[in-house]
């Protein structure tokens, strides 16, 4: 038995069942045996792999989209380059290398990076360190400035409640003990407020998901946007709201059991856009897109036939390889989802549709 294991049996017993937000929470963060204290996830030595560690074009492409915010914006100056997440810092040192021709941009945007894995930081401070990345532990503690944020795949690691639709409210699902072996169980029907417009549109017996520490994340980068200007970008997979159990760990690149080998798989679960868009008013929210239709209107296709003329082989079958995993519907292309945050004064944000106007 692992000690992670051990420990969450232990306080099982003492403490009673589980929501599935503690279990992910002691999953992924405890400080001595979680999953992203203790090890670099990505690659094909590790767990998953992320869009931007499959191709440069991904971080390009999302450089060059958001210099171009900055420049519809007025090239504001004393701006704060933000992601959350950012992995091995792949995306963030592919943003950079896109955008040092741009004209002021590099020099009007001090490098601020919200990562909560020591392992993970210390690689992002390594391969960023000409950029002098200043680190964050909470999206809250960012600095005022306008705000040019990514998000890839962020809040899709945050820790939610699931409940199931019961005759008249919801039960929330629970983790318990059996027999040593960690099982599922449901807690009592109750009229749990925050899921009280969630009754109509949903029957007895189905499960929807609360991603509970996203709204006050949204709600924060939506205000400071909003008022003081820039863009979010948030690229995950999920869809508008959310219904069924998306609950799932990942381990060596395999679906696997979420509780059966904790603290060393990855777990997440897709992302509800709407919840996320609601709460980041008065920040007017994007139509939420494909990332394939995102990356195509931003010309993913002609960079990878710039990037063909210097290949062949191998390299270049790697390359088509690539871009049909980022944008094709069965691959990447239309799990995933892009939704951007921008100012109520602000132009729509390119190869974004335009609001309608009785949506602001």
């Amino acid at each position: 038995m692992s000690a992670l294991l051990h420990h969450l049996i232990t306080r099982i017993k003492r403490m009673g069942p589980m929501t599935v937000a503690d279990y992910m929470t002691e999953c992924l963060l405890h400080p001595e045996h979680g999953y992203y204290t203790t090890r670099d996830p990505l690659g094909r030595q590790g767990d998953f792999t992320t869009a931007p560690e499959v191709s440069q074009m991904f971080g390009e492409l999302i450089g060059l989209w958001m210099a171009q915010v900055w420049i519809d914006q007025g090239a504001p100056d004393g701006c704060i380059l933000a992601e959350l997440g950012p992995g091995r810092g792949t995306l963030m040192s592919d943003i950079l290398r896109a955008t040092a021709r741009v004209p002021g941009f590099r020099d009007a945007m001090e490098l601020h990076l919200v990562e909560a894995s020591p392992s993970l930081r210390a690689q992002q401070a390594g391969l960023l360190v000409e950029a002098m990345p200043q680190f964050h532990d909470h999206p809250g503690s960012l600095p005022d400035g306008p705000l040019f944020l990514v998000a890839n795949e962020f809040f899709d690691a945050l820790p939610i409640r699931q409940f199931q639709r019961g005759p008249k409210g919801w039960h929330e699902r629970h983790i318990g003990v059996e027999d040593n072996t960690l099982i599922w169980g449901l807690g009592p029907e109750t009229n749990f407020e925050a899921l009280a417009h969630r009754l109509e549109g949903t029957t007895e017996g189905q499960i929807v998901e609360l991603n509970a520490p996203a709204a006050p994340i949204a709600a924060d980068l939506g205000t400071r946007i909003a008022e003081q200007g820039g863009v979010a970008l948030i690229i995950d997979y999920g869809d508008g709201e959310s219904i069924g159990d998306t609950f799932q760990a990942v381990q060596s690149h395999r679906s696997v059991d979420p509780l059966a080998t904790p603290g060393e798989a990855d777990l997440t679960a897709h992302v509800a856009f709407g919840p996320i868009a609601r709460a980041a008013q008065p920040a007017i929210a994007s139509p939420l897109i494909p990332q394939g239709v995102f990356l195509e209107r931003l010309g993913i296709t002609g960079r990878a036939q710039q990037l063909a003329n210097s290949l062949n082989g191998a390299d270049l079958e790697a390359l088509i390889s690539d871009h049909r995993r980022l944008t094709h519907p069965e691959e990447m292309g239309t799990l995933f989802k892009c939704l951007a945050l921008t100012p109520p004064d602000a132009a729509p944000p390119p190869c974004f549709d335009p609001v309608p106007t009785d949506a602001k």
